[in-house]
């Protein structure tokens, strides 16, 4: 297939595809990105993509991008592509900064007409010189060729041009030598109910794929090195996806039936989506007229014995706070997703985030603890999941689980796990003497933790409410000593927790003294920042919070040795002012950025380097 082309083999590869937000470029990367992680490619997507549901055609406001990066050691997108793809000119200036210096520009210069330059803001006829560009363009003629590949196809015009995306995704699959067997079946799968549809772009992109065969000559065909990775069944997935297959696997695993109450909001309505069309594993997924009544629905839905499941992002979890209070004074299993974007407010709804925090840990009224985990990866959100489900119900108390929307909507390269390498979650067990009547203030002795009854079993009997109960009775009580009780075993109970959990890891130099810590998303981009600075001679180890409320149980002492702590995180500072709080003997310094984009690896390590000359110079 590649005789007389001449091929390149790296070890990873980033392009980015980019257009405008009709122009389809989430599916193209995203079938880019199922093809590449299919033939054994570990793979990382950004999705990055406007709040506006459609800004004027061609404008600057309205381009959408998506960046994968492939081959092996992928652990985030990558801070810059080694090739672009631009449909329109808009496209090209919104995105050419992403690129590196060697890299090449695949663009439709069809769509280079004197009003395209000038919905974009160019100032001349010639972008490319405009912009400084000395990079590689491949000026490739999109629109034209897809006219002519569905000449003969019956499509009306409007459908025709709907199909260059898919030509622009053929012209990267002979770029990086991807099989388009496996394009055609996501395509296949994509329009299973428009098969002349899925004809029409079967056929162009196999005309991008030629084409790129006839300019083989003016670009060098790259081949990717794959990793061996564990025998198994691989798929692409995104985090919200996995997020919703990790609660399913929950409620297999404990035994009792699934239920989501919840509103529509970005970033995390894919799961609301995802969970409505698994009726057939019992699954019952409710779609709820506000955020309240999403949270209230849940409370019910545990109370009555389901696993019971509520999913936002922060402004949703900001109305559901009375509601989870309500929980946690009731000592209920509920799992709150909060899939964190851009505030505050509507902020920036499709934009990332880590501003949530202080509001998972304190956001409600009175004493009121619970417990709060983060997925490090599109993937981990499965295991986070299932984690988040089996301490709710193992511990009886809400769990808030701080996704966001660059795990959330980004994807990763996944093995389907088998059933059993999850454990069984049990709640605490009821066990009463002969003679005892049933109080739903009895608790587990090690965990504290309240059995969880179905409401209506004979024998156990009992009424839950937002009151204060007596300790012993279960009555409502409004003694000040009974409540001071009750709120110390509520923080203990939560406390207990770090007892089931693992351990904070520690990955890099085992020799350094300066450690970079994170929480959630950004793992992928400080373990880069990580291994780049030890591969230079400038010594850090690194670990990522997954178990925020509460802390692993060695979490002081790992922090307590090394002489320089460095928190990372896309807020103001939330984690390190918390862990400055728990820990004050720790003197810990930030990287911080708020701009709705996930961390540049180059970034956190010029930080690093910063932090770590200003206290050579100070000493």
């Amino acid at each position: 297939m590649l005789e007389k082309t001449e091929v390149k083999v790296l070890d990873k590869v980033v392009v980015r595809f980019s257009g405008d937000s009709g122009d389809g470029m989430q599916l193209a990367g995203n079938i880019f990105t199922n093809v590449s992680a299919g033939i054994g490619n570990q793979v990382s997507t950004f999705p990055d993509y406007p709040a506006e549901i459609r800004a004027p055609q061609g404008s600057l406001g309205g381009v959408s991008g998506f960046q994968v990066s492939v081959g092996r050691g992928v652990h985030t997108p990558g801070d810059s592509c080694d090739v672009l793809v631009a449909m329109n000119p808009a496209a090209l200036k919104q995105n050419v900064k992403f690129l590196k210096p060697g890299g090449v520009i695949i663009t439709d210069i069809d769509s280079y007409r004197e009003a395209d330059l000038r919905k974009a803001q160019f100032k001349t006829e010639n972008p490319f010189e405009e912009l400084g560009i000395k990079q590689t363009v491949l000026e490739v003629p999109v629109t034209a060729m897809t006219r002519a590949a569905l000449a003969d196809s019956g499509l009306d015009n409007k459908s025709v041009l709907k199909c260059r995306n898919i030509f622009a995704l053929g012209l990267v699959c002979w770029l990086f030598d991807r099989p388009l067997e496996s394009a055609l079946h996501h395509l296949k799968k994509k329009f299973s109910r428009k098969p002349a549809v899925y004809e029409a772009n079967a056929k162009v992109l196999q005309a991008g794929f030629d084409y790129g065969h006839n300019i083989h000559a003016s670009v060098s065909v790259h081949r990717i090195n794959t990793d061996n990775p564990k025998p198994g069944v691989y798929t692409d997935i995104n985090g919200n996806t996995a997020t919703a297959w990790g609660l399913i696997m929950a409620s297999e695993k404990c035994g009792r039936p699934l239920f989501l109450g919840s509103y529509p909001i970005t970033p995390a309505t894919d799961i609301l989506h995802e969970l409505a069309k698994r009726k057939d594993l019992g699954v019952k997924a409710c779609q709820m007229e506000d955020e309240i009544a999403g949270v209230c629905s849940a409370i019910g839905a545990s109370f009555a014995g389901n696993l019971a499941v509520t999913s936002t992002s922060g402004p949703g979890l900001a109305l559901k706070s009375e509601g989870i209070g309500l929980a946690v004074m009731a000592e209920l299993p509920l799992v709150v997703i909060d899939v964190q974007r851009g505030g505050p407010s509507t902020g920036l709804p499709t934009k990332t985030e880590q501003t949530d925090l202080m509001q998972a840990l304190y956001g409600r009224n009175g004493e009121s603890p619970l417990a709060v985990v983060a997925p490090v990866s599109p993937t981990d959100c499965f295991t986070m999941a299932f984690e988040a489900c089996r301490i709710a119900v193992e511990h009886s108390t809400p769990v808030i689980l701080l996704s966001d929307a660059f795990i959330g909507n980004g994807s990763s390269a996944w093995r389907v796990p088998e059933a059993d390498e999850y454990p069984e979650i049990k709640a605490p067990e009821v066990r009463l003497a002969e003679g005892q009547r049933f109080c739903p203030t009895m608790r587990d002795e090690d965990t504290l933790a309240r059995p969880w009854p179905v409401a209506g079993t004979e024998g156990l009997q009992h009424r839950l409410g937002g009151l204060e109960k007596d300790i012993r009775t279960g009555a409502i009580s409004t003694d000040p000593l009974n409540h001071e009780r009750m709120v110390e075993i509520r923080r203990r109970k939560i406390e207990n927790i770090a007892n089931n959990i693992p351990a904070l890891e520690v990955m890099g130099d085992p020799e350094a003294d300066t450690l970079l810590l994170g929480w959630g998303g950004t793992y992928g981009h400080l373990l880069t920042a990580a291994n780049e600075l030890c591969a230079s001679g400038r010594p850090v180890a690194m670990a990522q919070l997954r178990y925020i409320s509460p802390l692993p149980a060695n979490t002081a002492e790992i922090l307590r040795r090394y002489s320089k702590v460095i928190v990372a995180e896309l807020n103001s500072g939330m984690l390190a002012d918390y862990l400055q709080a728990k820990f004050p003997d720790v003197e810990i310094h930030r990287i911080n950025k708020v701009q709705g984009q996930p961390f540049m690896v180059s970034e956190i390590v010029a930080a690093v380097d910063r932090i770590n000359s200003l206290n050579t110079v100070a000493q």
